[in-house]
């Protein structure tokens, strides 16, 4: 059986990116924010998640708190896209935070766009737990965030990591696909 710190490591060191059996997130994914106009604002769980990373609009400041592990795939990308479905971009992850509890203040992961200057720029934020750590908690159902169930990234999958559980939430950029769809095609790699 793999330990917990292991799971951490070999996640750290594997990718997260790309998840490409999962769901685009669309249908009532969207009911977090209302329709353009309406008056009616995000969902007070979206504010605190914005409220939690404005800072990170600067990567030095997401570095300072622990996202230092750059994510890559098995082919050593960095930046994920998804041809058709669109990108996810550069994703910051903090290994420190990876400890089998989701917390809408305290994404695991914080995800950037890369500019053609070379800069990034911070589009959204994901959440995501090992399965076996969650279960460890005593829970019994995937975790729920922003009133959205989390994805399962079963094993084996292109990571080579074990089951987890992950949820976008594209806070910082709108997705015409949803605001928790997994690809955004308003981002480019």
């Amino acid at each position: 059986m793999m330990t917990g710190h292991r799971r951490k490591v070999l996640f750290a060191a594997a990718v997260f990116t790309t998840i490409a059996a999962l769901t685009t997130g669309l249908g009532p994914a969207n009911a977090a924010v209302g329709p353009s106009g309406s008056g009616i604002g995000p969902h007070p769980d979206v504010r605190q998640a914005r409220h939690a990373t404005a800072a990170y609009h600067e990567v030095e400041a997401a570095e300072s708190d622990g996202y230092t592990a750059v994510v890559s795939d098995l082919s050593g990308a960095t930046c994920i896209d998804e041809p058709g479905a669109g990108a996810m971009g550069i994703h910051y992850l903090n290994p420190g935070l990876l400890d089998g509890a989701v917390n809408v203040a305290e994404p695991e992961v914080i995800v950037y766009e890369p500019r053609r200057d070379g800069s990034l720029k911070l589009v959204a934020v994901e959440y995501l737990t090992f399965k076996a750590d969650w279960e460890d908690a005593g829970n019994t159902e995937p975790p729920v965030l922003f009133g959205q169930t989390f994805d399962l990234v079963a094993e084996p999958n292109r990571y080579g990591i074990p089951d987890f559980y992950a949820l976008h939430a594209w806070i910082w950029k709108s997705n015409p696909s949803g605001m928790f769809a997994m690809w955004n095609p308003k981002v480019k790699c």
